[in-house]
Order: C-alpha cells, then sequence, then structure tokens
C-alpha cells in the first residue's frame, strides 16, 4: 500500500508499506479521507518522532475484522479516534480523560495518511463511531477537531450570550466560531494577521475579524461594540497572541490556551490582575469519547457545516503539496488527503 512517510514540512514521501496485519479484536481500515491538521505541520512536535505517517483526522470503510469483532462489520463507514482513554484510571473516572495515559499513548498503525490502517483493539472498542448514513467522509474528517473544539467550550462554559474573541483563524479558529454561533454566542470576533482568513472568521460568524495591532481594541469596539470578551480562546502559538488575550478579556472572563507556545517559549502573566478581576486561564487537550459523540451528532444535525472549511482535495501521490499548503496558511484551510483516489 501506498503511505505518505513525514520525515518533515519539506520532506513527506510517498513510499510503498506492507497492508498491516490485524490481530484478536482489531480490524482493517480502508481510509477514504485523512485531513491534515495544523499540529501535523508542528515541527516541533513532530520530527522528534520522524519518520512516521501522520494522520488522526481519519474516515473510512471496515477493510476486515479480527476475531472477536462483533461492534463493526465489513463495509460500515466509521469514524476511527487515534487517542483513547482507559475509562479506568484516576482521570478518567473524574472526567478528566484527556489526562489519561493511555490516551496520550495510543495511535494508529500506521497512521492516517496511508492507505490502509491497522485499527488497535483499544480504538476498536471504544474509539470507533459509525457514520450515518447522510454523512460523507469528508465531514466526518471534521469529528475529531470538532470534539476537540467542543470540549474547550464546555471547560470555558461558552454559551447564549457569551461573547467570544478568537485569536488565529486557521481551521480550529473557525470551528470554535462556527460552534460558538450554534450555540448562541456573541458578539463574535477574531484576530488574525491573513486577510484572507480575517474574511473566512466573517464568513463563519465573525462581527469583527481585524489584524493584531496597538489598537485593535479600539477596532474590536467599533466593529462589534465591545473590545473586552467573556471568552477569549487562543489558537495559535504566537506568544504574542497571549498579550493580546490577557489585555482582552473581560472581567470575570475566560482565556483558553487551545494552542499554545513551543517549549520553552514562556508567556508573562499579570497574577493579580487575574486575582482582582475574577479571571480564569484554562488550558484544552484533544478530545475525550463522548466530545466525539457530541462532535458527530452536532456535524448531523447541521448546526455546523464544516464541509465549508474545505479548500484543498488531494490524492495521496501529492501529500506534499498538501503540507506546502497548510504551513503557508492564508486561504489554504482544510485540505483532506483521499489515499484511494489517482
Amino acid at each position: 500500500m501506498k503511505a505518505g512517510v513525514y520525515h518533515s514540512n519539506r520532506d513527506v514521501r510517498v513510499e510503498h508499506l506492507p497492508v498491516p496485519e490485524i490481530g484478536p479484536g482489531e480490524f482493517l481500515l480502508r481510509v477514504e479521507a485523512s485531513g491534515i491538521c495544523g499540529s501535523d505541520v508542528l515541527e516541533w512536535y513532530r520530527k522528534k518522532s520522524a519518520p512516521r505517517v501522520l494522520g488522526h483526522e481519519v474516515a473510512g470503510v471496515v477493510e476486515r475484522v479480527g476475531h472477536g469483532v462483533d461492534a463493526v462489520s465489513v463495509g460500515d463507514r466509521v469514524f476511527v479516534s487515534h487517542h483513547v482513554p482507559c475509562n479506568t484510571c484516576r482521570y478518567c473516572l473524574a472526567g478528566q480523560h484527556t489526562a489519561c495515559s493511555t490516551l496520550h499513548t495510543t495511535n494508529f498503525d500506521p497512521g492516517g495518511f496511508a492507505q490502509y490502517v491497522r485499527v488497535p483493539a483499544l480504538q476498536a472498542d471504544r474509539g470507533t463511531f459509525r457514520l450515518p448514513d447522510g454523512m460523507t467522509f469528508e465531514q466526518a474528517v471534521f469529528i475529531e477537531p470538532l470534539a476537540c473544539v467542543a470540549r474547550a467550550q464546555r471547560l470555558c462554559r461558552i454559551g447564549p450570550g457569551k461573547s467570544v474573541l478568537v485569536l488565529g483563524a486557521g481551521v480550529s479558529g473557525l470551528l470554535h466560531l462556527m460552534l460558538a454561533q450554534a450555540m448562541g454566542a456573541g458578539p463574535l470576533a477574531a484576530i488574525d494577521p491573513d486577510p484572507a482568513r480575517r474574511e473566512a472568521a466573517r464568513r463563519t460568524g465573525a462581527a469583527a475579524a481585524v489584524a493584531p495591532s496597538e489598537d485593535e481594541a479600539e477596532r474590536l469596539s467599533k466593529a462589534c461594540g465591545t473590545s473586552s470578551f467573556d471568552n477569549v480562546i487562543v489558537c495559535t502559538g504566537a506568544p504574542a497572541a497571549f498579550d493580546s488575550a490577557f489585555a482582552l478579556v473581560e472581567r470575570a472572563g475566560v482565556v483558553c490556551a487551545f494552542a499554545t507556545p513551543s517549549p520553552g517559549q514562556a508567556i508573562e502573566l499579570e497574577l493579580s490582575r487575574f486575582w482582582r478581576n475574577g479571571l480564569s486561564l484554562v488550558t484544552s487537550y484533544a478530545g475525550a469519547p463522548a466530545d466525539l459523540a457530541e462532535a458527530l451528532a452536532v456535524i448531523e444535525s447541521g448546526l455546523v457545516p464544516v464541509e465549508q472549511l474545505i479548500t484543498h482535495r488531494l490524492p495521496l501521490d501529492r501529500i506534499q503539496q498538501g503540507f506546502d499548503l497548510v504551513c503557508r496558511g492564508g486561504e489554504a484551510l482544510k485540505v483532506i488527503i483521499h489515499p484511494q483516489s489517482a
């Protein structure tokens, strides 16, 4: 089979690998669509484990099942989560599934940028979701990233009437805007240096979308009536974005670190201001099975029309082009690889 083997952002090689063998409790997935995530191009995060096959936003068809698999059958259309929790440790029992050690160590074999993937028993048991008849494989690619967004918004207590500012209008930031709008939040706003992404933010619900600058607060106020927000969600690793987040959060508001600077990069936080004004800083990593189920239901309902974010569809042979597009940003939003396409 063909697979895209990651060495670096500029060196993703299409190679031939054996089709994985499956064992008891496992199944083989024929990958029909696999999205390139922003985390796939974080070299500080990815190069340390290279060479490897990346890809965790995956949907496809069950090709073969091992002994003891009864949750799915050959021919089923499914989404599969790469990270799954144990459901028995102290963190899982407390509802903190994304702190579970098992969740941080589980993965596919080899990865979603391949024509076939071995789904281990744990993912087959609790990380596999049948797709509704009306849901496309491309829509299903968004289940994992939207689940991450849903978890973050639950932690931030985003709901009707809550104002939301997103820093970074890539796919994650836009999904935050779309889900917040679907949940009745508003006004919504975005800050991003790229004009194409600011326009995308406006299309997905932002009343204001401005470039980062010294007068960003004034421009936000003119455009959407406020310069301080109940929820500020940082969807970029740029340390300067946190300076803006801390300056623009409303009293009793929440700053969410949905993205983070690279290791070793520090940010300054005036803790006395947080203490005096009842501010909160929360972090959010990944999504739990319940978040995945919620994301699937939201996509099926049409409340968040994720297909609007797809800008490029490429066969596996052009995966390097896909990585180049994601690295450049701009008008390229969700790039989807179709491993079975010529």
